[in-house]
C-alpha cells in the first residue's frame, strides 16, 4: 500500500474543475465541518497567489501544492503535486500532515462526484490523541478486503456497517457505509499520523471522518453517541468529536 496523491474520478474534467473553483463545492469534500471551514476554503483555494492554467487543467493553490486534471479512460485523473517545504520554516513540523490531508481530501473529492454529485455532506470529525495507538486497530480495520471489494463488520464502536472498501494506503482506510446516508452511502475515513513529531498529537494520534447524507437528526445523533462512547473509552484525553 502506498499513499499515492492521485485519484481517478469517474467524472469529466469540467465537473472535477466546478467541484475546485466554487467555494460552496468545495466544501462538500474539503476537511470536516468545522467553525473556521469557510475562511480555510477561502485561504487555501481563493488567496490572491492561486493560479488556475487558462485551460482549467492545473490550479496551484496558497502554499505551492498544485492540482493537475488529466481526462483518461474512465473519468479524470486528479493529481496533487506538493510544493516546495522550507525545512526550516513552521511549517515543515505539518509537511507530513499535509500530505496525509490531501491524501483523505482526494478521496473525499473523489467520493462526492461520483456518489453525491448534488448532496450535501454532514460530517463527525476526532481527534484521537493520548498515546493510546492506532485508531485502525482498534476499530477492527487491520484486515480489509481490497479496495473495490465488498464487507460487512462490527466496528469497535459496535455499530453494524457494510459496504465497499473505498481505499486504503499505509496509515488510512476508506470505507462507503451504508447506514451513513439514507440513500446509498456515506463514507468512513480513519487515519493513523505517522510515527513523525507532530506539534497537535505530540508524535501519535490518529482521525476519524464520518461523511452522511440526509440522515434524520436522530440517525446522526446515535452515530454522534456510538462514536463518542468509543472515543472516551480508547482515548479519555482527546478534545471532543466536532
Amino acid at each position: 500500500m502506498t499513499n499515492n496523491l492521485s485519484v481517478v474520478i469517474n467524472a469529466d474534467a469540467p465537473q472535477v474543475w466546478t467541484m475546485l473553483r466554487e467555494p460552496s463545492r468545495v466544501a462538500q469534500w474539503h476537511g470536516w465541518q468545522a467553525e473556521d471551514l469557510e475562511s480555510e476554503i477561502k485561504e487555501i483555494y481563493f488567496s490572491g497567489d492561486v493560479q488556475e492554467a487558462p485551460d482549467h487543467t492545473s490550479l496551484t493553490v496558497h502554499g505551492g501544492d498544485t492540482f493537475e486534471l488529466h481526462p483518461e479512460a474512465g473519468g479524470t485523473r486528479v493529481s496533487v503535486t506538493r510544493g516546495a517545504v522550507d525545512h526550516d520554516s513552521e511549517w515543515a513540523a505539518w509537511d507530513e500532515d499535509i500530505t496525509q490531508g490531501w491524501l483523505t481530501f482526494l478521496q473525499q473529492l473523489r467520493f462526492a462526484l461520483e456518489r453525491h454529485p448534488h448532496g450535501k455532506r454532514h460530517t463527525l470529525f476526532l481527534h484521537l490523541t493520548g498515546g493510546n495507538g492506532s485508531a485502525i486497530e482498534k476499530l477492527g480495520l487491520s484486515d480489509l478486503p481490497a479496495p473495490g471489494e465488498p464487507y460487512q463488520l462490527t466496528l469497535g464502536t459496535g455499530e453494524e456497517i457494510s459496504g465497499k472498501v473505498w481505499y486504503r494506503t499505509s496509515h488510512q482506510v476508506g470505507l462507503t457505509v451504508h447506514n451513513y446516508a439514507e440513500h446509498g452511502e456515506g463514507l468512513l475515513v480513519v487515519a493513523d499520523h505517522p510515527a513523525i513529531k507532530d506539534v497537535r498529537a505530540e508524535g501519535d494520534g490518529s482521525f476519524v471522518i464520518a461523511s452522511t447524507y440526509d440522515l434524520g437528526a436522530g440517525a446522526v445523533d446515535a452515530i454522534r453517541q456510538s462514536w463518542d462512547s468509543w472515543q472516551a473509552s480508547n482515548y479519555p484525553s482527546s478534545e471532543p468529536a466536532s
